[in-house]
This record gives structure tokens, sequence and C-alpha cells, in this order.
């Protein structure tokens, strides 16, 4: 969760570290619809106009989606993919949102996945 998260409005962070240049990438991220979650955002560090970005509900989740377009490249480095919401008010309990990761390029195929405390 990010620092700046507050009792109304969150951010979840995912923080990707790659060696190699990927020339395929996807990240999900799975919001769990608790008491007043909405109005859905999101950002990357990467150029926005290097991924497909979505949001989506499904089965009682928001489903946010950055799917790398085809010709761009993710270069080695860190890179933050953040989903914004607000939320009913006081503490949100984040866990039952979860996050993956799965891409692709010279190196081989690599994948991640977990969940936010």
């Amino acid at each position: 969760m990010d620092p700046q998260s507050n009792d109304y409005w969150a951010q979840s962070d995912v923080t990707l570290k790659t060696r190699e240049p990927m020339d395929e990438l996807t990240v999900t991220v799975r919001i769990a619809l608790t008491e007043g979650v909405g109005r859905p955002g999101s950002w990357t560090s990467l150029p926005g106009g290097d991924f497909r970005t979505s949001v989506l509900e499904e089965g009682g989740e928001l489903v946010f989606r950055f799917v790398l377009a085809e010709g761009a490249r993710v270069p080695e480095g860190e890179h933050v993919f953040a989903v914004q919401y607000e939320h009913a008010a006081g503490e949100r309990d984040a866990g039952g949102d979860s996050y993956s990761a799965e891409g692709g390029g010279p190196a081989g195929d690599v994948s991640v996945r977990g969940d936010f405390h």
C-alpha cells in the first residue's frame, strides 16, 4: 500500500524490477470490492502510451490490467504500476487484494504473483 493512502482513498503499488528488457508484459491488480470501493484510476512510471490499460468489475473485484502494446519494450530497471480507488471511511483491509505479472523477452518468460498487506 502506498504511504499516501488515507481513510478515504488508497493506492496499491506493484514495483517490478527487471534485469533484462521485456517484449511482453501484462500486470493485473485485483482489488476486492469492499464497502465504498469505486472511482478507480491508475498510472505507471513507464510511458503511458506503451500500455493498454483497463479496469473492469469481475466477480466482486475491480480488475486493473496493464498490457504492453505491440512493438513497445520494457527496459531493464525498476517500474511502478499503481492503482487508485476511493473506499468507505476508515482503514481498509487489503487482505483480499492481489497482483500478478507475466511477460517475456530475450531471456525467457517470467511470472510473479502476490498479495497486499
